[in-house]
């Protein structure tokens, strides 16, 4: 044993003894054992193709809203959407001409739809994978359907809940007491809503319970999130030029989003680390924790299909009979599953 590997050696004990560092250990070991990068990365990619179309129509509601309205003009231009590169040069170079477009508004309809409901499928999926639901007990395609619209009707909700939530603090208070206010307020609807959608989300299978901590922990985050992105768009990208500012704003608003969605997911790990009690982990292996074999168990099953697929694993240095090895020894069918 070298010197590098004594000391992760070292490094392990010590967090498999203390809770406190071998939580964080067990959520990142779970988040790399589902693959968390790439469902972050299909969450990113839906949201960015539902956000184009939703550009789209923004631009198109604007050029009807705002033919031939002056105050509603002003109003615009004096809001943050001027900020933006692009957008905003456009804006205040022809806020005057803009009109709505019925072929704009169709084509942006249409795109939103199908980046919408490709987003919520994805979270689906993720949640799925995260809590290891075997395939054949996953929902259909209506059943998805039907929790995607759901989604979309929480998401709705939880944004007016928010805006009200917002100006009630500016109106109660003023300066940084309401700044700080309304950061607060934003946190705490922030994880109020993040559960809300977990649970639209998440299979029936889980309880509403094991929910709440990883949702406590990216409430805040999410409003940290918003703050950085409001200040990015306010006073980084105000004064840059179109051509850079069009860059900034598409790797920003990526970097946004995948941000986002890798909240997303490692609330969600942190969840099921809670709910299974699945630490601590190794950092090197052998030996497998009792951690270790569960997670690995749990994404072998999985796998299975169709209800008469079983998945069976078995931890040691004996070796499992192949399904034909049985066949051939005369042995009939399993009796069931291997323990849960």
């Amino acid at each position: 044993m070298n010197q590098v590997e004594r000391a992760l050696r070292a490094v392990d004990r010590f967090q498999q003894r203390h809770s406190p560092a071998g939580l964080p250990v067990a959520v990142a070991k779970k988040y790399g054992d589902d693959r968390g990068g790439l469902l972050a990365a299909l969450i990113t990619y839906y949201g960015f193709v539902a956000l184009i179309p939703l550009l789209l129509l923004l631009s198109t509601a604007l050029g009807f809203v705002l033919h031939g309205r002056p105050r509603a003009q002003r109003a615009v231009l004096d809001s943050a959407l001027a900020d933006f590169p692009i957008i905003g040069d456009q804006l205040r170079q022809n806020v005057h001409s803009l009109q709505g477009s019925g072929v704009a508004l169709v084509i942006g309809v249409l795109g939103l739809l199908y980046g919408a409901l490709g987003i919520a499928q994805v979270l689906q999926h993720a949640m799925a994978e995260i809590w290891n639901i075997p395939g054949v007990k996953r929902p259909g395609y209506w059943p998805r359907l039907a929790r995607s619209l759901l989604l979309f009707t929480v998401l709705a909700a939880g944004l007016l809940l928010a805006t009200a939530a917002a100006a009630l603090v500016g109106t109660a208070l003023a300066g940084p007491p309401a700044r700080t206010g309304a950061l607060l307020v934003s946190a705490i609807v922030n994880a109020a809503l993040c559960l809300a959608c977990f649970r639209v989300l998440t299979p029936k299978a889980v309880p509403t319970r094991a929910l709440w901590p990883g949702c406590a922990v990216a409430g805040p985050l999410f409003t940290v999130l918003q703050a950085f992105g409001s200040i990015l768009v306010t006073h980084e990208l105000r004064h840059a030029g179109q051509v850079y500012g069009f860059f900034a704003t598409v790797i920003g608003l990526l970097a946004w989003l995948y941000l986002a969605a890798q909240i997303t997911v490692y609330a969600a790990e942190t969840n099921v680390v809670l709910a299974r009690q699945l630490w601590p982990r190794s950092i090197l292996q052998p030996p497998l924790t009792g951690a270790d074999e569960e997670v690995l168990a749990a994404i072998a099953r999985q796998e299975e299909r169709r209800p008469e697929q079983h998945v069976d694993v078995v931890f040691g240095e004996e070796e499992a009979p192949s399904r034909s090895g049985a066949a051939e020894e005369g042995e009939g069918p399993r009796p069931g599953r291997g323990p849960e």
